[in-house]
């Protein structure tokens, strides 16, 4: 299977995600500060910024996934002995889809359970939709593991 089409769009996608993040991140940040020099605080500001945050963290995570950029100890795989390094491969990928999916499972049970709650600070906003960052980005983990996994494996690298 070829996976630089879907590692393409993955890629794209992902990198205009945390794009909008980090933009909307910052000019919220100048909205906040220019009101509170201007004698007012918004009252939601806090939040949002949190949750933007948040959201950039699950889509950044994803993206460094996608580029290997991510924690894989492939120092202590190279060291390994040439015979050990496919199951310690094998072991990583097991863990990493093991790990996040069981963050995407209990992310969306989380989003049952906030089923018509709403924020505190913007009250017309779903809590559910702000929380579906968690069981998407960790999909989006899982998607960018996949990909980089079948590339590595069509190209030997046992890293």
């Amino acid at each position: 299977m070829n996976s630089s089409r879907p590692r393409a769009v993955l890629n794209r996608c992902l990198e205009a995600a945390v794009i909008a993040i980090i933009a909307a991140l910052a000019l919220l940040v100048i909205v906040g500060v220019a009101s509170r020099k201007a004698g007012f605080s918004l009252v939601w500001y806090d939040e949002v910024a949190a949750i933007l945050l948040a959201w950039l963290t699950y889509y950044g995570a994803a993206l460094a996934a996608l580029h290997r950029a991510h924690l894989g100890f492939p120092n202590l795989v190279q060291l390994a002995p040439r015979d050990l390094r496919f199951g310690l491969v094998v072991l990583r990928e097991l863990a990493i889809f093991l790990f996040f999916g069981l963050t995407a499972y209990l992310g969306l049970d989380l989003l049952s359970v906030l089923g018509g709650t709403f924020l505190v600070s913007l009250p017309w906003l779903p809590a559910a939709v702000v929380y579906s960052a968690i069981p998407v980005g960790a999909m989006l983990f899982i998607a960018a593991e996949l990909i980089t996994a079948v590339e590595d494996w069509n190209r030997g690298i046992d890293r």
